[in-house]
């Protein structure tokens, strides 16, 4: 399904212009001070998320949807923040509000890196999870206001009762810049 999901937002963004990489030698570039950023990733099931993932296995479907919204301070770095909400078709099961706080710096505008505060509420749980995310990526805008943002992020566990292990993942981010 994740396949199926990347393989029509691929060519949906492809269908939206020309790459323009080339374009953000000028001051108003997409990642420009007073710039605003909205993103939305592919989630993680393992933990609070703010992105999109549905999954389903043995009739039990899982989802998550979330988006990430920010504002550039200065050239090339946005503070962010992002919402979701997940759950599951399973008989007893708990939904998830989830919450991220951070910021995302473009080095030479084109390469992200991110790091930030994510957490969950957990309906009915003692524990609530809450991790310290570190990311990098590359932005590949293709339009004037959108960019693909594939990425590595690892998470490290800040609430040892919860887990204490942290999480690596791969993400691919679509991202709207006006």
């Amino acid at each position: 399904m994740k396949k199926l999901l990347l393989l029509a937002a691929f060519a949906v963004f492809g269908l939206t212009g020309v790459n323009a990489q080339e374009d953000n030698s000028d001051s108003s570039s997409q990642t420009s001070k007073g710039k605003w950023l909205i993103e939305a990733n592919t989630g993680n099931a393992m933990l609070g998320s703010t992105g999109l993932y549905l999954t389903s296995v043995d009739g039990d479907t899982a989802y998550n949807i979330g988006l990430d919204g920010g504002y550039f301070i200065m050239d090339d770095l946005a503070l962010k923040a992002g919402l979701g909400y997940g759950g599951s078709s399973a008989e007893g099961a708990l939904s998830t509000f989830s919450y991220r706080l951070g910021a995302k710096y473009y080095v030479n505008s084109m390469i992200p890196v991110t790091l930030d505060l994510t957490g969950a509420s957990i309906e009915d749980a003692n524990e609530n999870p809450m991790w310290l995310g570190v990311g990098a990526g590359y932005a590949w805008f293709v339009g004037k206001n959108v960019s693909i943002e594939p990425g590595l992020r690892y998470n490290l566990s800040l609430n040892e009762d919860f887990t204490d292990e942290g999480v690596f993942q791969f993400n691919v981010g679509f991202a709207l810049h006006f």
